[in-house]
């Protein structure tokens, strides 16, 4: 199978890329070498105060509550649904869809190569965010993370933006409408990381089960490694996701 509709989504998409990489790398860079300046300031807490915000003044503590803990995974979530409802529904609202099908090319194969395409650029952000740790790792004090531990949690990180991608995606494929893609997504969003922050202070811990941000990062990566058990989730939904709307996106009319 060719991979044209693949490359040629990437490239359409590198300036966009190039500007989330650079971006989310800088904004890593910016929070994790304030942790000089702030490992006193969180020792100084009240421990019961730490508890709750899920913080420690360990570097692993800082970077899971602070870089990772908040400010990345969203840019992670809103890179994957920007760029999973780009790659059916806003083409077919533009009518350039109805162009790249009457090529000899399968349905499946535009929904496939073009998660395909997003997962990529995922990976690449991910990656630079760990070439930009690595980089100031010794200055702000961060080598108790080992490398391993960085790129592990950036790989989560990477995983978490492909499940959002692929969930807006697999609804761009099912119904064509960017509008849809967008509200649904956002309060899917919205509510999974309230689950997670938010479900074991109001007595109902297992909601937390049901939110993609407890397979990202409870499993603490920076502290244990990759976790496989929860990557296979996360990996198990995109997976689901995608197949879920290219099966409807083969059986349905193209919007007009």
């Amino acid at each position: 199978m060719s991979a044209a509709v693949y490359t040629k989504f990437l490239s359409d998409s590198r300036r966009g890329l190039i500007g989330w990489a650079l971006g989310t790398a800088a904004v890593a860079m910016m929070y994790a070498s304030t942790y000089p300046s702030q490992k006193n300031n969180t020792a100084s807490l009240p421990e019961a105060m730490r508890d709750a915000l899920h913080i420690d003044a360990t570097a692993a503590g800082y970077l899971q509550a602070s870089v990772f803990g908040l400010i990345l995974p969203l840019l992670a979530m809103i890179y994957g649904i920007a760029t999973g409802s780009r790659a059916l529904a806003s083409e077919e609202e533009s009518g350039q869809l109805d162009l790249l099908l009457a090529h000899p090319v399968s349905r499946t194969a535009v929904v496939l190569q073009r998660f395909g395409a997003l997962a990529t650029g995922a990976v690449v952000i991910c990656v630079l965010v760990w070439l930009a740790l690595l980089a100031i790792r010794d200055g702000a004090e961060l080598t108790s993370v080992s490398l391993g531990e960085l790129l592990a949690q950036c790989a989560h990180l990477a995983l978490l933006a492909i499940t959002f991608g692929a969930l807006a995606t697999g609804l761009g494929a099912a119904f064509g409408r960017r509008v849809v893609v967008l509200a649904a997504t956002a309060v899917i969003g919205v509510l999974a990381y309230a689950a997670h922050t938010f479900a074991a202070q109001i007595g109902a811990g297992w909601l937390a089960y049901l939110s993609p941000f407890h397979y990202y990062i409870d499993g603490e990566p920076l502290t244990y490694g990759f976790q496989w058990g929860d990557a296979a989730v996360l990996g198990g939904a995109a997976v689901a996701f995608v197949a879920l709307g290219a099966v409807r996106f083969g059986r349905r009319d193209l919007n007009t």
